[in-house]
C-alpha cells in the first residue's frame, strides 16, 4: 500500500507493507501508521517505511531517500506467503 489516506481497521487485513512520505498533503503519514500498528496489534504482521520530508507521488523513490522501497516490500511479501 503506497500512500492512502485509510484508515479503518477490521481485523480481517492481510499481512500490509505501506509507505509513505511526511509531506504528503494527501495521505497523512500519522494516519498511515497509526492504520499498521492497530493492525499489528490484530496479531497480523505489518510494516510502514516513512520518508522524511517526500511528498505524495513520489513513485519509484529514484533519486530519493525511497529508492529500493519496491524491493524492501517484496522482500517483506516473501516472508508473507503462507498467509496466501
Amino acid at each position: 500500500m503506497q500512500y492512502t489516506g485509510l484508515a479503518e481497521v477490521n481485523g480481517n487485513e492481510p499481512p500490509t507493507y505501506a509507505c509513505v512520505g511526511t509531506s504528503d498533503g494527501i495521505a497523512s503519514y500519522r494516519t498511515m501508521e497509526d492504520r499498521i500498528n492497530r493492525i499489528k496489534e490484530n496479531g497480523t504482521e505489518a510494516e510502514i517505511d516513512i520518508f522524511n520530508g517526500l511528498p505524495h507521488g513520489f513513485g519509484l523513490g529514484e533519486g530519493t531517500i525511497a529508492e529500493g522501497w519496491i524491493m524492501r516490500s517484496n522482500s517483506r511479501r516473501s516472508r508473507w506467503t503462507d498467509y496466501y
